[in-house]
């Protein structure tokens, strides 16, 4: 059967997507109240909003830099 919130998660990971993104969309996918605004980031937030959306549309503008 399948799990939209644990694919999406895996499937972000193996992106690359931050994990300030990742962590922000699971809490507004799952309902989560918002952070404290002094931990709040622009990927949290990008994250967070899609997530609420039960949409990955920003992910792509978080993926993490890879220190090559």
């Amino acid at each position: 059967m399948p799990n939209p919130y644990y694919d999406t998660i895996v499937s972000l990971e193996r992106q690359g997507v931050s994990r300030q993104y990742i962590q922000g969309w699971a809490s507004g996918y799952l309902g989560n109240p918002e952070i404290e605004e002094q931990r709040m980031t622009d990927a949290w937030q990008a994250g967070y909003a899609d997530g609420k959306n039960r949409t990955i549309t920003t992910a792509s503008d978080w993926r993490a830099q890879s220190a090559a």
